[in-house]
């Protein structure tokens, strides 16, 4: 057993922790008679849960009205407070103001990673200049709008209640009424239309929430149930709720082995993996309970364990171009921070000292045909893993540091956006799904064993202010993962496959048209979070002087996700603002002394100087 060397505290909660399983599942049939909350009878696009975190199901009108006023979408409730009873490195403590010399920085990379570096930085009173080679801002979180008005995304994004660095971010830039809250439930959509559910609503929180989610879903045959609260009562979580940091450590160390490999030797049942976990890993990391490392699945396991909020889903009103990265960009330019898009770093311009060490001496930019070289104090890689290998130096690879990125690789995945005639997921009744003039369905994040999207949702209903169009129906985004199979395959190929699958999910909605389709491949998305991958993870702070690194695939107490690339963001602010006084030193000795004696980097063209 896994903690049965640790304490003997731990091993005590162990042994209370399996009673409780006992006894709760004694009574199940009483607790799901009792505590199981159907979905709504009705879904219109006025949506979300309610403030206590669960519904109770009533034909009464004015209970309802009610209940509708109460549904909060801002960040001032359900939110897991991760300054508590939390690991310290997943939420770190407001930076102390910042008093040394103000630094010029260059950025390169406009998604979330290079935007909450930029943030950060202009909140210490730093010159910030973000340079992107695409014409949108948001990299993987980006979305814009086709010639005929859709929008369309570069994947599916859903914030878990546990995303406190995000939602930090967003409050700070006055996005934080941007999210809508879903039931605090985690749908599973089966062959034929058949639901289950992971129903996190009852009336006390973590971690008997949780323990009744497993205890009564319906996703699960009855000894896989057991044998899957078995495994999860013999894991880092039950150490999570005493000794959070200690949990983490954990965890850290079961990442030289894969989720399956830690389940099965735990007890849990291979249906258990296939019906429910790989699902959920496809979602978190593109890759199945086989190939993802125990570690990635373990962090989210012990967070919806100790913070009720944690397994509560938000999605955004509508396209991340207006609801996330619009309010971010628009808080940086409003404090002085600067957007060159279309703008590509063709090299990093670097010098050598006689110590030895290294240090950039610039960037070297184009855009189209017009070339310059950047000059800044600090100078931040918040791009990608296919990126970063592209703009490193090869000489770089001597450092170690530098060498074990390449043994990152990035996951594809394949993103198809479906729009129907009518309301695909709607099953209860068939009329309301032909009509069209109200949206109506399943409002959350939609799980599935038994298609290649592992993930998907009806956008005009989870986030309707740009995805609900009058007179128009269901827009699916479904995830492909693996996205392999599917990316030597043409549009057309790709789009019949998926809404054929949609149709074996759906029956109802046989007869259904779809109207308008949109694919998005992604070649390398987020890192494969594999068994022995995470010590290859660079810090933010990389051996080169003024030479940092932010993104989500960077070293940090996450996984690999929107929340994994604020933090990352964070902490790459926090080592430059530690750096300043060094930072001026060497900027004004390279002014000085080495004008004329760099090792610069063979760049033939004439640029400017910026």
């Amino acid at each position: 057993m896994l903690f049965l060397t640790h304490t003997n505290t731990t091993y005590t909660h162990n042994l209370k922790l399996l009673s409780l399983f006992s006894f709760l599942f004694q009574q199940k049939t009483m607790m799901t008679s009792l505590i199981h909350c159907p979905a709504p009878t009705s879904l219109s696009v006025n949506r979300g849960g309610d403030s206590f975190g669960f519904f109770v199901p009533t034909n009464n009108n004015r209970f309802s009205k009610t209940l509708k006023s109460r549904i909060r979408c801002s960040l001032d409730s359900n939110v897991s407070d991760m300054s508590t009873n939390a690991p310290k490195g997943l939420f770190p403590p407001e930076p102390e103001r910042y008093r040394g010399p103000k630094l010029k920085v260059a950025i390169i990379g406009a998604g979330l990673a290079g935007m909450s570096t930029a943030v950060e930085l202009l909140d210490q009173g730093h010159e910030v200049d973000i340079y992107e080679s695409r014409s949108i801002i948001g990299g993987k979180v980006g979305s814009f709008v086709d010639k005929q008005g859709n929008h369309i995304e570069m994947g599916l994004h859903v914030f878990f209640g546990c995303y406190s660095n995000l939602f930090r971010l967003m409050k700070k830039v006055g996005a934080h009424n941007n999210l809508l809250v879903k039931d605090h439930t985690h749908t599973f959509v089966n062959k034929g239309g058949e639901i289950g559910e992971l129903d996190f609503r009852f009336l006390v929180g973590a971690p008997l929430h949780g323990i009744k989610a497993f205890l009564t879903t319906n996703q699960l045959k009855t000894y896989d149930k057991a044998r899957n609260a078995v495994a999860l009562a013999l894991s880092p979580v039950v150490r999570a709720l005493v000794d959070p940091d200690g949990a983490l450590r954990d965890i850290r160390n079961l990442d030289s082995i894969s989720f399956s490999d830690w389940f099965l030797s735990k007890g849990g049942t291979r249906p258990s993996i296939k019906r429910m976990w790989d699902p959920v890993a496809y979602a978190l990391g593109f890759i199945d309970c086989d190939n993802i490392s125990a570690r990635c699945m373990l962090t989210i396991f012990a967070l919806f364990a100790t913070k009720t909020e944690a397994s509560l889903l938000r999605m955004l009103k509508g396209s991340p171009d207006v609801y996330l990265s619009g309010p971010i960009r628009k808080y940086i330019t409003d404090r002085g921070g600067r957007f060159h898009l279309r703008w590509g770093c063709r090299e990093i311009l670097y010098g050598n000292s006689a110590d030895g060490s290294t240090y950039v001496t610039g960037l070297s930019m184009s855009q189209a045909t017009d070339k310059k070289i950047v000059k800044a104090d600090a100078y931040v890689a918040a791009i990608d893993i296919p990126g970063i290998k592209k703009l490193l130096p090869s000489e770089w690879r001597q450092h170690q540091f530098f060498d074990n990125i390449y043994e990152l690789v990035g996951v594809p995945v394949v993103t198809v956006q479906l729009r129907y005639n009518g309301w695909v997921t709607e099953l209860q009744d068939l009329e309301k799904s032909r009509q069209l003039r109200r949206a109506v369905g399943l409002d959350n994040l939609l799980y599935t064993p038994d298609a290649d999207f592992s993930c998907f949702a009806d956008l005009a209903l989870t986030s309707p202010e740009d995805y609900y169009i009058e007179g128009q129906g269901s827009l699916l985004q479904c995830v492909l993962t693996p996205g392999d199979p599917y990316m030597p395959l043409p549009n057309d190929e790709i789009i019949s496959r998926v809404a054929k699958q949609v149709l074996s999910l759906f029956p109802s909605a046989q007869g259904l048209e779809v109207t308008w389709s949109s694919v998005v491949k992604i070649g390398q998305s987020l890192y494969l979070e594999g068994p022995g991958k995470d010590p290859f993870r660079p810090d933010q702070k990389t051996p080169v002087k003024n030479f940092f690194l932010s993104g989500s695939y960077t070293k940090q107490d996450y996984i690999d996700s929107m929340e994994g690339a604020t933090l990352s963001g964070r902490q790459a602010s926090a080592y430059i603002c530690d750096s300043g006084e060094e930072l001026v030193a060497l900027r004004n000795m390279l002014d000085a002394d080495f004008k004329d004696d760099l090792k610069v980097a063979n760049t033939k063209d004439e640029l400017s100087v910026v």
